[in-house]
């Protein structure tokens, strides 16, 4: 009896631990993946290089007269005068590169840069980019970009004139090609109310954000509109920490009712708050075939006619059996609009069709949006 009486504390609290693992979660999304914090962002950065070291592949000089005037330039300043010379060089091209300064960089380090042809130039693999400075939308140089293109891409070609091309060969990056050299300034800490932005604005989310903050923190956070949840650190924390605290905070997004069909690919997407009134469907498919066989009539002999042509139609009309009316009960779930559509043996482009006569008849409650 001792034995059961000390064995029983032990069975309730395993079977406690089975319950709670087998209790079902909800879908919840950190504050850290639905919101962007404001100020805290990429910056776009351009200039206009040179690549060198291309096999044959790069810019006619003659077609290209941005390249030929850059060419030029850049050997000046080295000391090379070539204005009077007749340069019919293939294996430089002009490029825009491009980039993204990641917020909060410092001076040294470093970014990828994206690299792409201007002129007639076939390929850029191989070529190597040379000093480029990155300018942002204020016209100060933020990095300088420098190294070996790699496009990523075959291209391959014969004598005959065939050849094969896989990817983008005008097109390439430089894996941590860009240095910084500037630092945009922005002080955090400093700031006595930061603003956090929702990716997919909302007004319930937006409202659920501000009270699991509240809770925790009352008083530090107020739902303005459906897409900024304004923030105010407590007493005693600074702004870096209090955001980083509340970035793990899980709140259940809301969503709309939202039917998203791309027409072109045949594919449909739906939320799960999707809703559908009480309406019957019914589906099925007409063929009509029309097949001219004609024929030439031969006039009798001695008749003086002449030989003809004759049209010979036939029409068929071949209609899909089986299918039935379908009746669908108010407030269909997702699982039951899908369920009820597939009974129908329908494709999905068909079903395309269905969706959009079931919100024409009003009973789809759900907005649909056609790419």
């Amino acid at each position: 009896m001792r034995f059961f009486t000390s064995l029983l504390p032990r069975l309730l609290l395993l079977s406690t631990a089975l319950l709670t693992f087998a209790a079902p979660g909800f879908a919840a999304s950190r504050i850290k993946d639905i919101v962007d914090v404001e100020g805290v962002r990429k910056n776009q950065l351009i200039g206009y290089g040179i690549v060198v070291g291309l096999n044959g592949t790069g810019d006619s000089v003659r077609n290209a007269p941005f390249t030929k005037q850059s060419l030029e330039a850049m050997l000046e300043r080295l000391g090379v005068n070539v204005r009077d010379a007749n340069l019919n060089t293939k294996n430089v091209a002009a490029v825009m590169v491009t980039a993204e300064l990641p917020a909060f960089s410092a001076s040294g380090s470093r970014m990828d840069v994206s690299v792409s042809a201007m002129g007639d130039a076939k390929s850029l693999l191989g070529g190597t980019l040379l000093v480029t400075p990155l300018l942002g939308a204020d016209g100060e140089a933020y990095a300088v970009a420098q190294g070996t293109v790699q496009t990523g891409s075959i291209s391959a070609g014969g004598a005959s004139g065939s050849s094969i091309t896989k990817g983008v060969p005008t097109s390439g990056r430089i894996a941590s090609g860009g240095i910084v050299e500037r630092e945009i300034a922005f002080d955090l800490n400093a700031m006595p109310v930061v603003r956090l932005t929702l990716k997919n604005p909302d007004f319930t989310t937006s409202k659920r954000i501000a009270l699991a903050i509240n809770a925790s923190y009352p008083g530090t956070a107020f739902a303005e509109n459906p897409t900024i949840v304004s923030l105010k650190a407590p007493q005693g924390t600074n702004m870096m920490n209090f955001v980083t605290d509340i970035e793990q905070m899980n709140v259940n997004v809301d969503t709309p009712a939202k039917v998203v069909i791309d027409e072109v690919n045949g594919v449909i997407v739906m939320g799960e708050n999707v809703r559908v009134s009480r309406v019957a469907i019914a589906q099925g498919n007409l063929t009509i075939s029309v097949q001219e066989q004609p024929f030439a009539s031969q006039p009798a002999p001695f008749s003086q006619g002449q030989t003809a042509l004759v049209p010979d139609s036939q029409v068929s009309i071949d209609e899909e059996k089986g299918k039935k009316l379908y009746d669908l009960k108010a407030t269909t779930s997702l699982s039951d609009l899908i369920e009820g559509l597939n009974a129908l043996g329908v494709s999905p482009r068909d079903m395309i069709s269905i969706l959009q006569a079931i919100k024409t008849s009003g009973a789809l409650q759900a907005d649909i949006e056609v790419m």
